[in-house]
C-alpha cells in the first residue's frame, strides 16, 4: 500500500497555494485552483487532485498555460454568457462564470455559461455543486484532449468528456452526478502511470485496440467508454455543447493536459443552470424529495453520489489521506526547489 500523509482540507489548500504561488502563478489564480484541486481531493477524485500540481507547475513554466491570464466575461445575450479563459487555468474562468450565472439565473429563470481558450477543469462535481447550493439545478459539459476512439473504430477522436448534475434539496446537501464517459477517468491511468503500477484490465486499449494493463500503452492508445457504442454516442453529445457552443479546441486537436509541450490545450466548458419554480403544480423540492426517498427505500439501491458524499464527510471529519510522493511534491515545490 501507497505511503500517505492525512492532512486537513484547509492545510491541502495552503499547501497547493504555496507551491503553485511560489512558482510564478498570482495569488488569485492559485487560490482558485488550490481550492479546486483540494475539493477534489476530498471526494475522492484523486486525479484531479494533488497529482495534477506537478504537472501544472511545469506547464505554467513552458507557457502552456498563462497563469497570470485575465478573464474576460461577455454577455451574449440576457441569459447567455461567454467566458474567456485567455489559455489560463480553467478554475479563475469557472469562478467567474459561475458568480454571474447565479445572478443570471435568478434575474430570468436560467443562464449558460460558455467557457472557450481553457484547460483542465478537474471533478466536474465541484463545480455543478456550487450552483446547487445557490438553489440553482445544473449541469456542465466539458471537453478534453483526445482519449476515446468512436466506436468500432481505432483512433481517438473524443475527450473522455464528462458530464455533471446537481440539484439543491430542502434539507440535505445537493444530489450531485458526475460521470466520465470513460469506464475509469484518464487521470486514473495517468496516477497509475506515476506510481508505477499496472491498471485493471477494461480500463483501455493500447494503439491497436487490444485491452492493455500499462498505463503507458493506455496513454498512447483509447480508453474504453462507458456502454459502449452508447458511450461514444454521449461523448459526442457533450463535443456540441463544450466545443461548438463555446468556440474551444475540439477534443482531436487539443494538446495533452500532462506535459508541458506543445500549444495551449484551448478546450472548452459548458455550463447550464436554472431556477426550479415551486409554484401550482410544479413543487420542485417536494417531488424531489419523493423520487430520491422512494430510491433510497429500495432495498439494494443506492442513490448517486452516496460515494462522494461520504468521502467528504471523512475528509472533513479525518482529513484528506495523500500519497506522500505528492505531498513531498508539493512541499518542494513551494519552497521553490522545482
Amino acid at each position: 500500500m501507497d505511503d500517505v500523509e492525512v492532512l486537513s482540507v484547509e492545510d491541502a489548500t495552503r499547501l497547493i497555494f504555496e507551491a503553485l504561488a511560489a512558482n510564478g502563478v498570482p495569488d488569485e489564480a492559485a487560490r482558485s485552483v488550490a481550492n479546486a484541486l483540494a475539493a477534489a481531493e476530498a471526494e475522492g477524485q484523486v486525479g484531479h487532485g494533488f497529482s495534477r500540481l506537478e504537472d501544472y507547475v511545469a506547464q505554467v513554466k513552458s507557457g502552456k498555460i498563462a497563469a497570470g491570464a485575465a478573464v474576460r466575461v461577455r454577455e451574449l445575450s440576457r441569459t447567455g454568457l461567454l467566458v474567456d479563459a485567455g489559455h489560463g487555468f480553467a478554475y479563475p474562468a469557472l469562478d467567474a462564470a459561475i458568480s454571474k450565472g447565479v445572478r443570471v439565473a435568478r434575474s430570468h429563470g436560467s443562464a449558460t455559461m460558455a467557457i472557450t481558450r481553457s484547460h483542465h477543469c478537474g471533478a466536474l462535481s465541484v463545480q455543478v455543486e456550487k450552483l446547487a447550493r445557490h438553489g440553482l439545478v445544473a449541469m456542465m459539459f466539458a471537453n478534453s484532449p483526445p482519449a476515446i476512439a468512436p466506436w468500432g473504430a481505432k483512433t481517438p477522436v473524443f475527450g473522455t468528456n464528462p458530464i455533471a448534475f446537481a440539484a439543491p434539496r430542502r434539507e440535505a446537501d445537493p444530489l450531485v452526478i458526475d460521470l466520465s464517459l470513460s469506464r475509469v477517468a484518464r487521470g486514473k491511468v495517468m496516477n497509475a502511470k506515476k506510481s508505477g503500477k499496472p491498471i485493471p484490465e477494461g480500463w483501455a486499449l493500447d494503439r491497436e485496440g487490444r485491452p492493455t494493463t500499462d498505463p503507458d500503452a493506455a496513454l498512447a492508445g483509447s480508453m474504453v467508454p462507458i456502454g459502449e457504442a452508447k458511450g461514444t454516442a454521449l461523448a459526442l453529445m457533450v463535443e456540441v455543447f463544450a466545443v461548438m457552443m463555446t468556440g474551444a479546441v475540439a477534443s482531436r486537436d487539443a494538446a495533452s493536459f500532462f506535459n508541458p509541450e506543445g500549444p495551449p490545450p484551448g478546450v472548452g466548458q459548458f455550463l447550464a443552470a436554472f431556477q426550479p419554480s415551486e409554484n401550482g403544480d410544479v413543487r420542485f423540492q417536494e417531488r424531489l424529495e419523493a423520487l430520491l426517498g422512494h430510491i433510497a427505500g429500495l432495498e439494494g439501491a443506492r442513490l448517486p453520489g452516496t460515494r462522494r458524499a461520504a468521502a467528504l464527510k471523512a475528509a472533513r471529519e479525518s482529513g484528506i489521506k495523500v500519497p506522500a510522493r505528492y505531498v513531498e511534491v508539493a512541499r518542494r515545490l513551494a519552497q521553490g526547489a522545482e
